[in-house]
């Protein structure tokens, strides 16, 4: 049996959600979402050198959602009603996902956004047992920017 979602759940993605909406973290997404899909950690710095502020964009929009993912994935929110309403999480992931072996490599860090890896992994799956052919229309855009 799934686990039944609580009102503590429905208060805290509206919480989630509400910090979405902050100036700063909204101006960050906007410029995130514009970003290519980071396809090697050369090109990651060159677009987001240290100290600049889309280095800055950069790790507030991959923190925030490393943050939100430990949540579902310690059990803190319940998956099922996370899933309903944060696809975002989704983009995030495809966009560094190519990239994050090498940081890891380079920062000596296998952790690194190890919960946003899970919790979008998770959600694929969820997605794909629903919905096998979803992910190559959701995705479609970001495959085509990158030239693959």
């Amino acid at each position: 049996m799934k686990n039944q979602a609580t009102y503590d759940d429905a208060n805290l993605i509206l919480e989630l959600y509400d910090l979405r909406r902050e100036p700063r973290l909204r101006e960050a997404r906007k410029w995130f979402g514009g970003a290519p899909q980071f396809q090697s950690r050369e090109e990651w710095l060159k677009l987001c050198p240290p100290g600049s502020e889309e280095n800055a964009s950069y790790r507030m929009v991959v923190t925030y959602w490393e943050m939100v993912a430990s949540f579902v994935a310690s059990g803190v929110l319940n998956a099922e009603l996370f899933y309903a309403s944060n696809m975002e999480i989704l983009f995030v992931w495809e966009k560094i996902r190519l990239l994050l072996p090498e940081v890891r490599a380079v920062q000596k860090n296998p952790m690194l956004y190890k919960n946003l890896e899970q919790v979008a992994t998770e959600f694929f799956e969820h997605m794909k047992a629903s919905v096998p052919d979803w992910y190559d229309g959701f995705f479609a855009p970001m495959i085509a920017k990158a030239g693959r």
